[in-house]
């Protein structure tokens, strides 16, 4: 069956893709200062936006062109966001709003809405959102592992609660034309996971002396209505990321953002729900940090 031996090569490679990864970033997660998942996270950053100059249409060359320059803007801003989160409240509301305003226009319009945009403009809007997720990984290490951990726990549960939801109940389709297999049904079973997850995480906060509070912890503190419906909206901003990216590839033509991560696609597709999360996240966090 040689279906089944693809698939069962396809998982190995996957594990072992994942494996890799979890050996070079783990020690830099855990590690008492934030630069060293900095400039690691730095070389996926330029090698996302390598990948968002080929989803563009540019050449190889240009593209490479396009990873320097979001390099060099991250290394530009890098003593900027070593301040506390308090100080940088502009930015990230900015970022929110952004993000909002504009996904909401380009799942509004579909395909057709995004295709008329110049690429000028999609390759600053690649390059700005980049360079955004890059800054809040690194303001967020900054605040703690706990408090960081918890905004990538919310949205890896959200995508796995949803996997498994949308193939047991998954009958309304949320967006046939850009990811046939996301549901809403899947989409509600990924908000009700991270509310479960929120409500432990707030629980194991009050019980153990962790380096910093967690995102949910944070959000808690301005009561249970604001809690809830905070966590909805992160839960489903790490959805639209998702969508997003389906749209650029859909219109693109293809399947990965790139092969660079083998058994995964690319960057892209890793980070995808993360590119709205944690701005977001952050300018939520800032009013109480």
């Amino acid at each position: 069956n040689h279906g089944g031996l693809r698939l069962g090569c396809m998982l190995k490679l996957r594990i072992i893709t994942a494996l890799v990864l979890l050996a070079v970033f783990l020690p830099a997660f855990f590690a008492d200062s934030a630069e060293p998942l900095a400039w690691l996270t730095l070389v996926l950053i330029a090698a996302g936006a390598w990948e968002w100059g080929r989803l563009m249409g540019l050449s190889m060359l240009r593209s490479l062109g396009l990873g320097s320059l979001c390099l060099v803007l991250c290394l530009g801003s890098w003593k900027l966001f070593e301040l506390p989160l308090h100080t940088t409240p502009n930015v990230w509301a900015g970022a929110g709003a952004l993000w909002v305003l504009i996904s909401a226009w380009m799942l509004r319009g579909g395909l057709v809405a995004w295709s008329s945009v110049h690429v000028a403009a999609k390759l600053v809007g690649g390059i700005l959102a980049l360079w955004l997720c890059w800054l809040a990984i690194f303001q967020a290490k900054r605040v703690g592992i706990n408090y960081m951990l918890s905004i990538f726990v919310l949205v890896w549960i959200a995508d796995i609660a949803a996997y498994f939801a949308g193939r047991a109940f998954g009958r309304r389709k949320l967006a046939p034309s850009l990811s046939p297999s996301k549901s809403w049904e899947g989409v509600w079973g990924g908000a009700c996971a991270v509310w479960v997850l929120a409500i432990a995480w707030v629980w194991a906060d009050q019980m153990a002396l962790f380096d910093s509070p967690s995102i949910f912890s944070l959000l808690h503190a301005h009561g249970w209505v604001y809690f809830l419906v905070a966590i909805t909206f992160l839960t489903a901003m790490s959805v639209v990321g998702d969508l997003v990216e389906s749209m650029v590839k859909r219109t693109a033509g293809v399947k990965d953002s790139s092969q660079l991560l083998p058994g995964h696609g690319g960057v892209l597709d890793r980070v995808d729900a993360l590119l709205p999360t944690l701005p977001l996240a952050m300018m939520l966090s800032q009013f109480v940090l």
